[in-house]
């Protein structure tokens, strides 16, 4: 079985202006020369982690990251100002515009797939090649699944937890509920409902229990961001239609694609990837039968790991066709 690369430092950072509100955190790392790879983290508002770097062979890959508008080191942290998926693909558009690269290949998860799909639907000419893992297309069904009913019945104990700060009253819309909490005048509130809003969301990633997925998106400045970000943007329907991203799969016939998702995936269900499969048949879907939604969880590490060495093949000899 696969693992990671071994871990490795940025060769250069910087901090851009992307508009006059949010300058982003963007780092390189791997090889300067190499294949251009944009890492696109979840959440919306999770942010990067040293470990994203390595999921790519250094040697072949220039490794780009950038933590989205409130995310991460990005700045200001955890806001929803001028925060929109419109806002992000211009993002991505500037980042590869100012590095001066031609195309490059997506890589996200959860809410990085979405982002990039929808990145690649607008840009598909821009776009080498995706690899993708726990498939969030941010259809209504999707969001209520995790924030209403249906994963509520798989891990009710943990549901319960969840419910806590919201009053009984509140409970029939507890997307609503906490968007109010999370976007109050009072900083404690805010702190209480974004810890239990990410706390939830990390005790149900792994089929595993991983206290250190859930210590790490616990921390208050992750999980201010986190929460903060991903109410604004699901209250918002993600600021796009419902069936987006299946209505316009057209547009990415011509891009090599692997999606890696987890069997037993709670946040985002597996369907979402069949249904993706079902409406682009060219899509390679790797179905790991013993992880849920974390990246980090050995079959799905190394499936991703995997998927970038043999994208690197595809895309060097279509480079060379």
């Amino acid at each position: 079985m696969r693992i990671r690369y071994p871990a490795i430092k940025p060769y250069a950072t910087h901090n851009i202006d992307v508009s006059d509100h949010h300058t982003l955190y963007v780092e390189e790392c791997g090889n300067a020369d190499g294949l251009p790879v944009l890492f696109v983290h979840g959440g919306p508002g999770a942010g990067c982690s040293p470990s994203d770097r390595s999921f790519f062979n250094p040697d072949i890959y220039r490794i780009i990251l950038f933590d989205q508008r409130g995310s991460g080191l990005s700045k200001p942290h955890a806001s929803l100002e001028q925060n929109t998926t419109q806002d992000l693909i211009a993002d991505i558009e500037l980042i590869r515009e100012q590095f001066n690269i031609e195309q490059w290949m997506m890589f996200g998860g959860s809410w990085g797939s979405t982002l990039s799909l929808l990145y690649a639907q607008s840009h598909a000419d821009r776009v080498t090649a995706m690899v993708l893992r726990g498939i969030f297309l941010c259809r209504g069904e999707d969001i209520d699944w995790f924030y209403q009913y249906g994963a509520s019945a798989i891990f009710p104990d943990y549901w319960a937890d969840f419910v806590a700060p919201i009053e009984p009253a509140d409970r029939s819309n507890m997307l609503a509920a906490y968007h109010k909490h999370l976007t109050s005048e009072d900083e404690l509130d805010r702190i209480r409902a974004a810890r239990a809003w990410s706390i939830w969301e990390a005790r149900c990633a792994t089929l595993h229990p991983n206290s250190h997925v859930v210590e790490h998106l616990g921390k208050a400045h992750v999980a201010m961001a986190m929460a903060r970000i991903e109410a604004h943007y699901f209250m918002n329907n993600c600021f796009v239609a419902d069936d987006q991203i299946l209505d316009n799969v057209d547009a990415l016939a011509d891009i090599p694609a692997i999606a890696v998702h987890g069997r037993y995936d709670v946040v985002c269900p597996i369907k979402q990837a069949f249904d993706l499969q079902a409406a682009w048949p060219q899509l390679k879907l790797e179905v790991i039968r013993d992880s849920g939604h974390a990246s980090s969880e050995p079959g799905t590490v190394d499936a991703l790991v995997k998927a970038t060495d043999e994208m690197a093949v595809i895309i060097k000899t279509r480079q060379s066709a």
